[in-house]
């Protein structure tokens, strides 16, 4: 199963993701851990991102399409893969498509963590990362829900979105993305 992971900063998507890991035994493609890996090893890639990153801009979509093809390509990722940080745009929703129909794969399901705003300062405020300043923290929010909007209505045409109620024990939300899940991999036998 390949499932792409939504939510906005502050969803727990972190939690979900590692759930998910075990339950599905595919490997988590996270773009902000392949970006990082790419600029400790001083890859041509991560040289250039580290020029965008260090002055607090996105990292382009080539770099970022770039780092995804070339991991999907892995042996690993034959039976599927949970992708989290990607696609965050439109255009990197169809990119995405385009290359997996390359390999006659694609997209089984996404999975949208929805957690009102409030909610998620309230988080926000309680983990009290180094990196979590109150503005800087609503500006994310605010440019997740700016991006992701189009991605919602891209998935929900496709009949491939599950918005899941991101309230509760991680418990909880779990038992919802696990339906989800099960939807996904009964939409997938009748394709």
């Amino acid at each position: 199963m390949r499932i792409v992971l939504i939510g906005p900063p502050g969803a727990g998507k972190g939690t979900q993701c590692q759930r998910l890991v075990d339950l599905l035994k595919v490997p988590h493609l996270s773009t902000g851990e392949m970006l990082r890996a790419e600029v400790r090893g001083r890859t041509p890639a991560g040289i250039e991102a580290s020029s965008y990153m260090d002055q607090g801009q996105l990292v382009p979509d080539q770099i970022i399409v770039g780092m995804v093809s070339r991991r999907l390509q892995a042996p690993d990722c034959r039976t599927g893969c949970l992708l989290d940080g990607f696609p965050r745009t439109l255009i990197q929703a169809e990119t995405l498509d385009d290359l997996l129909e390359r390999r006659a794969m694609s997209v089984d399901g996404v999975i949208e963590l929805a957690v009102p705003r409030d909610e998620l300062v309230r988080r926000m405020l309680a983990r009290k990362r180094e990196d979590d300043d109150p503005e800087v923290f609503s500006k994310r929010i605010a440019s997740f829900e700016v991006q992701t909007a189009p991605l919602l209505d891209y998935y929900t045409g496709q009949g491939k979105l599950a918005s899941i109620d991101g309230l509760g024990t991680a418990d909880e939300i779990f038992e919802r993305v696990r339906a989800a899940v099960k939807r996904f991999e009964r939409a997938a036998w009748t394709r």
